[in-house]
């Protein structure tokens, strides 16, 4: 789910306009209005459809105004919706979206959740202003734990519980958060995840459990039972949760890991590979599912009728709702955050409607259905669905939030029981894939340095959706009752008279018997984590020098590396002795040492037993790489060395050979603005985007125009009053393929007035390369090809690693330009002089 609130973006836009996989990559169209095949399953849900509960819902819809029945379908976000909002429009659920709080306090406790529940929950059965007494229903993110509760059980995230191969486990962790959940008065948990990710850019990655469809649906069945409990009376009860199976449906097999991109996969590969959590969570009676924000063939799935209703509903027998994710209905084309009624007429039935727009969002929806442009018909399916559920769930026969059988009970937040199964799951998550002469386990009484940034701290081994969105911004004090993994180390080898001293940069006054150097990724969620390809920390290698240091030291070295997904790392394997993949391990640091080190009896104490759920790649570039593809991995899907393997790893191949993939264009204009840019504007304070041929701002336009072919040029007039005008991505953009020695920002203009005009590459909070247009140009109002090289735009400020607006253009005065065939190219001219 998409947690950048439209205030950040703004703020974000604003300050930089003013700062200075495919499984088939031959597939066939989508077959909308055709027959569903049938491959795709009719599923029986353990929870089948009621008489009863068929009556109870008929008898409230037969009672609903237009504006009750909308209600019912439009979930605002807390940050957005006040307790009287609730009072007067009777919502069917809200959500708290990640990084977000009651009263907007990140330390807010559990009775600060509860009386934000109930004071809700009481507006909501409250008909004094919208005649309505039907509750509301409370959604949260809790991907791996309660995780945006200070002081909840942190699970490792999924890849890592993709490695432990235990559908059991995965059970009882789905069993802990609900009851963690809660306790704080939610009902509703957006989870589990069921992507199977086939690209290892993408920046959720961390969320799927496995390339292996089969490993996927084995787990999406075990966490929605372990969520929702026994159903088998058709009622979920209020120590479990309803479920929600995500994003339906192609999310990790989109053209080149693009977050929120396109799948191009035929619709068997479809099925095949990326539905088959959807196939065992409906069938284990998942209550909801929620709709992608990727396309398929082009079409955004939020819109996509064929797939939402003929096939998940029709075909499948999904009699639960689909919901959006985070203003996702927005992105369909001719659809606004405000004004979409294609997205209940393709088969949505809960708009998330973040930010104020939920309010025009309502009252657009209401005058549609008053208008007949949405039938009654359909409205009232997305209700009855959205009622089916709440009354399977009990809300309306249970107490009120604060009054149930968990509510209020902090003793279950983190408790050592649900520790015991976190640290159980870490255990069983990580992945050896190097252990040189029987390096590991180690004998706990030796003199241990523990080095390295992820060393010491929670937030790091958590990743991101920990407290905030990205989980970044935390300390360990964040962590109360957490572990650090130099903690679990700490505690284990001070227990049998060893020692262990935390050194980040690796310094010592003593040469230790071992060094254990804990690094990796640092936290980030969705597109902030899409990357461009798998090498680790490309353009500065750090951490790389730290395991060089202490191996030439003459010291035995550990590596433990915190990922969200496989990365080429062989520099850094080859710098060690013994090579372990923590994932990310959650609030149970603990874990780590359980198996790095011997019992006292020097016996081994854990079994070093997780297997690899993603195919590691053995070149930056060897993306997408899944099993039976035939590539060449580094280690194959499924490798893992156990401690009884007699394995010695040879010196591994650090010579980066880039793909054909490297020498291509980044294209950004060329007929049309590529994704993920868009094209904005910025005159004063008010912005704008161009969404057609034509864009005006106050004194400044942008239209679209002809040269070679049609609409191939942007013509842009600027006014008296100083604009800017970007090619922005609402996530940043790693473009450091573009720093060798030819690497250019290229474009055709033609300049016929104006001076002064600045161009460049802004990439976040002070930070941006801006250098003079004129510096590159002839003087000439003709056509003339530019290039910037990106060693100019480095040298100006510019980082490639997050770049927001890959061309900006700052102009103070009046001008006209037109621009075409915007590029950034590794073909560029040599230089060895910026001006």
């Amino acid at each position: 789910m998409q947690y950048r609130l439209a205030t950040s973006v703004a703020a974000a836009l604003g300050a930089l306009l003013l700062g200075a996989c495919s499984s088939n990559p031959e597939a066939t169209s989508t077959t909308n209005n055709a027959a569903v095949p049938d491959y795709w399953p009719s599923i029986q849900s353990p929870i089948a459809k009621s008489d009863e509960v068929e009556k109870k819902v008929s008898e409230m819809l037969a009672t609903m105004t237009v504006k009750q029945k909308v209600a019912q379908i439009v979930q605002p976000e807390i940050r957005d919706v006040t307790v009287e909002d609730m009072r007067e429009y009777g919502f069917g659920s809200y959500l708290n979206g990640g990084g977000s709080f009651p009263n907007n306090n990140k330390h807010a406790t559990p009775d600060e959740w509860i009386a934000l529940a109930e004071a809700m929950y009481q507006a909501s059965i409250d008909d004094s202003l919208d005649g309505s007494t039907i509750p509301t229903m409370w959604g949260t993110d809790a991907v791996h734990g309660h995780n945006n509760v200070i002081g909840a059980t942190l699970f490792p995230h999924n890849i890592g519980l993709g490695a432990m191969r235990d559908p059991a486990l995965i059970e009882k962790i789905a069993t802990a958060t609900a009851k963690e959940v809660r306790v704080t008065g939610i009902d509703w948990i957006f989870a589990p995840t069921v992507a199977a990710a086939r690209d290892d850019r993408w920046g959720r990655t961390y969320e799927s459990y496995s390339e292996d469809p089969e490993v996927v649906g084995a787990y999406a069945r075990a966490i929605v039972t372990g969520l929702q409990g026994d159903i088998s009376d058709g009622n979920i009860d209020d120590q479990h949760v309803v479920s929600t199976v995500k994003h339906f449906v192609g999310d990790g097999g989109t053209e080149h890991g693009d977050d929120q991109g396109n799948n191009i996969a035929d619709e068997e590969t479809l099925f095949r590979i990326h539905a088959q959590g959807y196939v065992e969570g409906l069938g284990a009676g998942s209550q909801s599912v929620m709709a992608s924000f990727n396309s398929w063939h082009g079409e955004k799935l939020h819109g996509n009728k064929y797939l939402l209703t003929d096939v998940l509903k029709d075909k499948m027998g999904f009699d639960g709702f689909v919901v959006g994710d985070w203003n996702g209905h927005g992105q369909i084309e001719g659809c606004s955050n405000d004004n979409c009624p294609q997205a209940l007429l393709a088969g949505l039935d809960v708009y998330m409607a973040p930010t104020p727009t939920w309010k025009p969002l309502f009252h657009n929806l209401v005058a549609q259905v008053e208008s007949g442009e949405i039938p009654m018909s359909r409205l009232d399916d997305a209700v009855r669905r959205v009622l089916r559920v709440k009354v399977r769930v009990g809300l309306f026969d249970l107490p009120s939030p604060a009054n149930r059988s968990l509510s209020g009970d902090k003793s279950i937040i983190g408790h050592p029981e649900h520790r015991a199964i976190a640290r159980e799951a870490v255990r069983k998550s990580l992945v050896m894939l190097k252990n040189n002469d029987h390096l590991l386990p180690l004998e706990p009484n030796s003199k241990v340095l523990v080095a390295g940034d992820g060393a010491h701290n929670i937030g790091k081994q958590s990743g991101g959706w920990t407290i905030t969105w990205q989980g970044t911004g935390n300390e360990n004090s964040d962590f109360p009752g957490a572990s650090s993994i130099y903690q679990g180390i700490r505690q284990a080898v001070s227990a049998a008279g060893g020692s262990a001293v935390l050194s980040v940069d690796g310094s010592y006054d003593e040469k230790p018997d071992v060094a254990i150097v804990v690094f990796g990724e640092n936290p980030y969620a969705e597109g902030n984590g899409d990357i461009a390809n798998v090498e680790y920390q490309r353009g500065e290698k750090s951490d790389l020098a730290l395991l060089k240091k202490l191996k030439a030291d003459g010291i035995p070295v550990v590596g433990v590396f915190i990922t969200g997904r496989p990365l080429w790392v062989n520099p850094e394997i080859n710098a060690t002795d013994a090579f372990v993949v923590a994932w990310l391990p959650g609030s149970e640091g603990q874990g780590v040492a359980d198996v790095l080190f011997t019992n006292e009896n020097g016996e081994i104490a854990y079994p070093m037993q997780g297997k690899l759920s993603f195919t590691w790649p053995a070149t930056p570039y060897q993306n997408p790489i899944n099993r039976g593809d035939g590539k060449t991995p580094q280690f194959e899907y499924g490798y893992g060395l156990t401690y009884a393997d007699n394995t010695n790893l040879p010196m591994l191949n650090e010579t980066v050979e880039a793909d054909s993939s490297e020498a291509a264009d980044h294209v950004i204009f060329q007929q049309s603005v590529q994704p993920p840019w868009q094209l904005v504007a910025r005159v004063n304070d008010e912005t704008g985007t161009m969404n057609s041929s034509v864009l005006t701002v106050g004194d400044m336009a942008i239209r679209t125009a002809d040269r070679h072919v049609q609409e191939d040029t942007l013509l842009m007039q600027f006014g008296e009053t100083p604009a800017t005008v970007a090619f922005f991505a609402p996530f940043p953009v790693d473009l450091l393929d573009f720093t060798t020695p030819n690497s250019a920002l290229a474009f055709d203009v033609k300049l016929q007035s104006g001076t002064g005009i600045q161009a460049g590459i802004a990439c976040g909070d002070n930070c941006a390369g801006m250098v003079q247009l004129g510096d590159f140009m002839v003087d000439s109002n003709e056509w003339q090809a530019v290039e910037i090289p990106t060693k100019c735009l480095i040298e100006a400020g510019a980082n490639l690693k997050e770049v927001y607006a890959s061309l900006q253009l700052s102009v103070k005065g009046q001008a006209q330009l037109s621009v075409s065939n915007l590029r950034l190219t590794q073909h560029g001219k040599p230089t060895t002089h910026c001006p």
